[in-house]
């Protein structure tokens, strides 16, 4: 083992398979590794890379949203006399390395796109006292001048890389370990507020490679025996439902789970197109453990679909929801309601949709704006049309209709906690249903939890009416300029209503979600009782 450990500073409220991947690349050469959670403060991270004394210090630069708090933790360890060589990467850094260095101008060097085997020539060659500048896949700067190395050719098979590394499992719900992990890279879709076409043009790696479904359930079977994982969420943006084989990946998948004894030990969740969604296949997934889909439903019409590049209609939604419910797989869903083109009769247009979606309480309500991520076709558009506004990391656009931009931004503060909030109704909502789905798989039914259930979904079908019925009445409101004038008085009775509404709602969850939690603590302490 090399004496000065390797140290990377990422996101870990998951999980990060990214950095997972590359710790296990040092791992397997002899090299100590330790991941810090970029949330810590910027005391304790510096305290333990000082207790470390590590030879790299890597940064996990994947949210364009959290660079100046790169910027801020960087130029403190620097300060702080932090000497170790600093390298970044992620997609951020990846694909905006120039920008990145002139806001950072304390990193060393930056690991353009995959960083497995190039890191890992970093570190060699830091260790060894040799010239990194010749690694492949590098971006760094030489007397004020920003360089870049050619890229390094992609691997084409991802189960050469060893499983990542990963911290301690969490609890997912009662008492159930999980973890994250990966079928494959890479999407074959090119939706226009997406910018993998764009980091797949630049990094030429292919639209898609895929692990061999035999090994990512070799790597189900180490968690779940090894680290007490019965929970396993796969990040692919597009689970390998149908490839250019058809079924024939996730059926290959599905066997190699039975063959291990896996099945009714372990459920999954995986993310996809609502087209991709056909009766069989979803069938057989769930029969081998599929309880959750997250569906990138985005738009609910044929014209925002389009204006996205979907490559899908409205009815492809409708028929794979519906099929999703008839198989009771749970689902959470991608939601678009605010867009750069948007107009009060779209947003209403979608409403409606929403109510279609929610108003049985199998999902919850959720929406958002479409945000213009950097080299996406719709953060391009809008540069062409001089409406973005912020600064790097934080643009933005106002629509083109200024009432609706009042709108937005009072739905959006009026429904903050509701939303997005992890303590809100909605995500109450979603940790009931997962309650319920681990209790199902896990704890023996019973008609008390069927029927706390039935009172879950019912509260739920109340609240999203709730939401949505306010957010029509608020749309006619701004629509017709009627706000402007009960500014202070009709408004603020909806910001007193909606209060109360959540506060009753999330008592309602919360007290049914307990119970469900009761009931299966109960049934662990007469296991424990009886054997």
């Amino acid at each position: 083992m090399v004496e000065h450990p390797v140290v990377f500073v990422a996101f870990q409220e998951f999980d990060n398979l990214g950095v997972g991947y590359v710790a296990s690349m040092l791992s397997v050469k002899g090299y100590k590794t330790h991941i810090i959670d970029f949330r810590n403060s910027r005391e304790e991270i510096l305290e333990l890379i000082r207790r470390e004394n590590p030879l790299v210090v890597g940064f996990s630069v994947i949210f364009q949203y959290h660079i100046y708090e790169f910027r801020e933790l960087i130029d403190y360890l620097r300060k702080s006399g932090i000497k170790s060589h600093f390298s970044a990467g992620g997609q951020y850094a990846s694909m905006r390395y120039e920008d990145l260095f002139n806001l950072i101008p304390s990193l060393d060097s930056i690991v353009r796109f995959e960083g497995e085997y190039t890191f890992l020539e970093v570190v060699n060659c830091i260790h060894s006292g040799s010239d990194w500048r010749k690694i492949k896949g590098l971006a760094f700067k030489e007397n004020g001048t920003i360089k870049i190395t050619p890229l390094r050719p992609p691997e084409m098979d991802l189960d050469k890389f060893p499983f990542p590394v990963r911290t301690r499992p969490g609890n997912f719900a009662l008492d159930r370990k999980f973890s994250t992990l990966i079928a494959g890279r890479g999407c074959i879709n090119n939706c226009s507020f997406c910018n993998n076409t764009e980091y797949i043009r630049q990094s030429s790696v292919p639209f898609r490679r895929l692990r061999k479904p035999e090994m990512v359930a070799d790597e189900i079977d180490f968690l779940h025996h090894k680290k007490d994982c019965s929970v396993f969420l796969f990040e692919d943006d597009d689970f390998p439902v149908k490839t250019s084989n058809g079924s024939d990946w996730t059926e290959r998948f599905c066997r190699a789970l039975k063959k291990k004894k896996l099945v009714k030990k372990i459920i999954w969740k995986i993310n996809c197109r609502p087209d991709e969604v056909d009766y069989e296949s979803f069938k057989m997934m769930k029969d081998h453990g599929l309880f959750l889909t997250f569906l990138g439903i985005d738009d609910g019409t044929d014209n925002g679909l389009a204006r996205l590049n979907k490559h899908m209609k409205l009815e492809d939604s409708l028929r794979g929801i519906s099929t999703l419910k008839d198989l009771e797989i749970g689902f959470d869903y991608g939601f678009m309601l605010f867009q750069p083109a948007s107009s009060f009769n779209s947003v209403n247009d979608n409403l409606n949709f929403l109510i279609q979606l929610c108003s049985d309480g199998y999902t919850s309500v959720s929406f958002l704006k479409t945000e213009p991520f950097f080299d996406t076709r719709i953060e391009k558009e809008l540069r062409k049309e001089g409406r973005l506004n912020g600064i790097p990391g934080f643009l933005d656009y106002d629509f083109l209709i200024s009432s609706l931009d009042h709108y937005y931004k009072f739905v959006s503060g009026l429904f903050m906690e509701w939303i997005n909030d992890s303590e809100g109704v909605s995500n109450i909502i979603r940790w009931a249903r997962n309650y319920y789905s681990v209790f199902s798989y896990f704890y023996k039914m019973t008609p008390e939890v069927q029927t706390l259930w039935t009172e879950i979904r019912k509260t739920a079908a109340q609240s999203n009416i709730f939401v949505l019925d306010r957010m029509k009445e608020l749309s006619l409101i701004f629509e017709t300029g009627k706000y402007e004038a009960d500014l202070f008085s009709n408004l603020a009775g909806y910001t007193k209503n909606v209060k109360a509404g959540h506060d009753q709602f999330r008592e309602q969850l919360v007290n049914s979600t307990k119970q469900i939690s009761k009931l299966a603590e109960s049934q662990r302490l007469y296991q424990l009782i009886k054997f």
